[in-house]
């Protein structure tokens, strides 16, 4: 049902250089992009995720509650996820590991304009 979820940035080279190599981990690719805005996608019929400086001209800001959530197949690619997101400069919002008993295995980190996101899978 989603097709695509776009952050703001203030800094669109700095946020495509983060993204381009921790989105690399899963596969995904830039497959669009103009002076503003650059997505990722690990196929052009498949969920993108874009970063884009605001339209309005304003700042961008972080939404608080919103998160983005990146699926994976297995808990050594949301470690990988979580580590590389560190490594390129984001901040830890939350440890890889299983939440509740339900076969969740989540982290959380924030980019580096403060955007926060989550790797997980189930089972």
């Amino acid at each position: 049902m989603i097709g695509y979820v776009t952050l703001g940035t203030n800094d669109l080279d700095r946020a495509a250089a983060f993204y381009d190599e921790l989105l690399k981990l899963v596969g995904a690719g830039r497959f669009m992009e103009t002076d503003t805005f650059v997505a990722w996608a690990v196929a052009p019929d498949k969920p993108a995720l874009s970063v884009t400086r605001p339209y309005d001209g304003n700042a961008a800001t972080v939404g608080n509650g919103v998160m983005v959530a990146l699926a994976v197949r297995k808990p050594e690619q949301v470690d990988a996820l979580h580590a590389k997101a560190i490594e390129l400069g984001g901040t830890d919002e939350g440890a890889p590991g299983p939440r509740g008993d339900s076969g969740f295995y989540a982290a959380y980190f924030r980019d580096l304009d403060g955007n926060k996101l989550n790797a997980f899978c189930m089972g």
